[in-house]
């Protein structure tokens, strides 16, 4: 239910669907290494085929994330003094890119901060969206429609347990796209993408445009292809990160990371 309002987000997934491509996007754990080589890697990333970067918020207490992105986060932890640090940053990204952005961080940050005046302050930094795994539907309260009024996307998660009524609220309340947890549990565990996957679209399908994207799991070409098969396209989190862990030097992260992206985008664009 989107108030006519468009982002970068939003146009970016409606072209794709127009020319029925799937969209890649690749999340990122902001300061990891460090806030330069976050700054250089995001336009880099949208010309390599990314259509969307997720950043991750460093935060003491990720719930959500498995130990790849904890220890990314324990990483990045110490670059950012806070919020107004993070957006600061998106705004010089925004200097060099048009390539959709959005947040991912825990609701206590965003409740010190204020939820209306963050969702303000994220939209005037050019961020396009927002995912808080910790904040589900129920609870949201105001937060879809704060982040509608700034122009943000409130981009909401749906796990493969959730039941029929709450994938109405989601549907209802989702903005930019709604994100398909692939399996039960953290982030970057593959135990196989989740059996009831397709039913799960075909269930959002008919509450709403919204485009689907799946992530949580997905780590190669391969797996970007199948799930790129049934929905709108992937997130992928844990892969992108775990090289930039790996790799020697930021050059090597860098290197690493565009050509593991070229080998999702070609797998996607066979789905």
């Amino acid at each position: 239910m989107n108030n006519g309002h468009s982002n970068r987000l939003d146009s970016t997934l409606a072209a794709l669907r127009q020319n029925g491509r799937k969209a890649l996007v690749i999340y990122l754990m902001a300061g990891d290494p460090d806030i330069p080589f976050t700054e250089r890697i995001v336009p880099k990333l949208a010309q390599a085929g990314v259509d969307a970067v997720e950043l991750g918020f460093p935060f003491s207490d990720p719930v959500a994330d498995g130990p790849v992105i904890q220890a990314a986060g324990t990483r990045a932890l110490h670059r950012f003094g806070g919020l107004p640090d993070f957006l600061a940053m998106v705004q010089r990204i925004r200097k060099h890119t048009d390539v959709p952005i959005a947040t991912m961080t825990y609701y206590n940050p965003i409740f010190r901060y204020g939820e209306a005046k963050f969702a303000t302050d994220a939209a005037a930094a050019g961020l396009d969206g927002v995912i808080i795994p910790d904040l589900p539907v129920d609870e949201a309260g105001e937060w879809p429609q704060q982040c509608r009024d700034a122009g943000l996307a409130p981009i909401l998660l749906e796990a493969p347990n959730t039941d029929a009524a709450h994938a109405q609220r989601i549907a209802e309340a989702a903005g930019g796209f709604i994100y398909l947890v692939s399996l039960k549990g953290v982030t970057g565990t593959d135990v196989g993408l989740g059996d009831n996957l397709g039913t799960r679209v075909e269930r959002f399908r008919a509450l709403t445009q919204t485009p689907l994207l799946v992530g949580f799991g997905i780590h190669t070409a391969e797996q970007a292809a199948q799930v790129g098969a049934l929905s709108d396209g992937v997130v992928v989190g844990s892969g992108a990160v775990s090289r930039i862990a790996a790799a020697a030097n930021a050059n090597a992260a860098e290197q690493a990371l565009l050509a593991y992206v070229k080998e999702l985008r070609a797998g996607l664009d066979r789905a």
